[in-house]
């Protein structure tokens, strides 16, 4: 998401339904802890509901020219070689040579078409599913999926965003389904401020804070719309949680090995945190690289960048997989569009919504594959064209939430889920 513009049906079992079964049997033991006190169907849902998303956001455009989509040796195809994959015929830009390894667990698009080149309207529709115009701001994807999905049992902030920069709880990426769903953005990887409490607050101090502090939201409540008091009270209890959570954000306790495998540098040790939140139970993290709109020097730029998305990416899939885990995440990298096959007066690729690629790995999809071929030079599909809303349709399907007949409330106001003239890839799902 750019500085510049970032700004259905209820899940069955309620957070607070599931946090009060934890709190009964050991809270923070996970699945494993409620045993045979849940009934078969229930232990079903829960096991059900602790499939994650790891979205990696590449803001600006990444050229699929250099990275999924390589045309070496022809008219626009840039200086960098392709190189052959795991999976036979399948070749990807040098620039990814360890990305190239994994191809065996990835699935690439390669025939993204979309309808808007610019980054302030391109991208809040690329993260929303550009459904249809029905009045009403829909949510974000990690927004959508915090209120389908609910959080995990670890009852931790079902939407973390790491970003660069600042942090702050941005409610607006919820839309209509108000601010209780926005994103929790963690600064360069930061918790909030001021989350630890001082040494000197004892715990029973800390309890009569606590109580003093429902007693404050009750009154809040009698003079201020219910969206609004829900989304004041949320933000008190997630803080609460994270502050039980605190070890996450010391990269100090992490092997050396770790932080040398994703790399030292913003994007790799983003992407090393968002494998540590999914592993302590976050639902949904969000992982922003800037920087990607290359109008000049584009071969440099992405010699530079790339191996950066290359390293982390490739790492956080191997860990995943190597923790039994991929199973569950589902893992995509994409950006609001790619760049131009022409390169123009300043070696640079423009904005290019017409043929672009993205990939993903993970829960629910059919792993070892390239979807769709472009044209020889890369200036259109060859194939059939996919929209960002066949993507939404996919990944909720590939997430367990049948997109097609599942719907958000506005109020009494029916809403689809995804664009309802669009289906999800078939070929996509596993």
């Amino acid at each position: 998401m750019r500085q510049s513009v970032c700004s259905a049906a209820e899940h069955g079992i309620s957070r607070r339904r599931v946090l009060g079964t934890l709190a009964g049997t050991g809270a923070g033991l996970g699945l494993g802890a409620l045993g045979g006190l849940v009934q078969p169907a229930v232990g079903e849902e829960l096991k059900q509901k602790e499939r994650q998303v790891v979205l990696l956001w590449l803001d600006g455009g990444m050229s699929q020219l250099e990275s999924w989509d390589p045309k070496p040796n022809t008219r626009f195809g840039g200086p960098f070689r392709s190189i052959e994959t795991l999976i036979p015929g399948v070749q990807i830009s040098e620039l990814m040579p360890n990305t190239a390894k994994l191809m065996d667990r990835l699935a690439i698009v390669r025939t993204m078409k979309t309808e808007d080149p610019n980054h302030s309207s391109g991208v809040p529709k690329i993260l929303r599913g550009h459904p249809k115009n029905r009045g009403v701001v829909y949510p974000y994807f990690g927004s959508a999926v915090a209120k389908l999905m609910g959080p995990t049992s670890s009852g931790l902030p079902p939407y973390l965003w790491v970003k660069p920069g600042s942090g702050g709880f941005i409610s607006k990426y919820a839309g209509f389904l108000g601010a209780k769903y926005g994103a929790l953005a963690l600064g360069d990887g930061q918790p909030p401020e001021n989350m630890l409490p001082p040494e000197t607050l004892s715990e029973r101090n800390a309890l009569e804070r606590r109580d003093l502090q429902k007693l404050f939201n009750q009154r809040y409540a009698a003079t201020h719309r219910r969206e609004w008091n829900e989304a004041n009270s949320y933000v008190y209890d997630v803080a609460d949680k994270l502050m039980q959570h605190s070890k996450l954000f010391d990269e100090s306790l992490l092997p050396d090995r770790d932080h040398e495998r994703y790399g030292r540098h913003d994007f790799g040790r983003h992407t090393l945190l968002a494998r540590n939140l999914v592993e302590a139970g976050v639902r949904f993290v969000q992982v922003t690289s800037y920087g990607w709109d290359s109008h000049g020097d584009n071969f440099n730029a992405h010699a530079s960048r790339v191996p950066k998305v290359d390293q982390a990416f490739s790492a956080l899939v191997s860990d995943l997989d190597d923790r039994g885990m991929l199973d569950n995440v589902l893992v995509v990298m994409m950006a609001e569009f790619g760049r131009t096959p022409r390169i123009n007066g300043s070696v640079g690729r423009d904005h290019w919504p017409n043929a672009w690629s993205l990939a993903m790995a993970g829960c629910g999809i059919k792993a070892g594959q390239v979807v769709g071929k472009t044209l020889d030079d890369g200036t259109d599909v060859a194939t059939e064209p996919y929209d960002i809303g066949h993507m939404f349709h996919t990944w909720y399907q590939a997430l367990g939430v049948d997109s097609q007949k599942t719907e958000f409330m506005n109020g009494t106001q029916p809403l689809p889920i995804a664009h309802d003239e669009m289906e999800p890839v078939a070929e996509l799902l596993a």
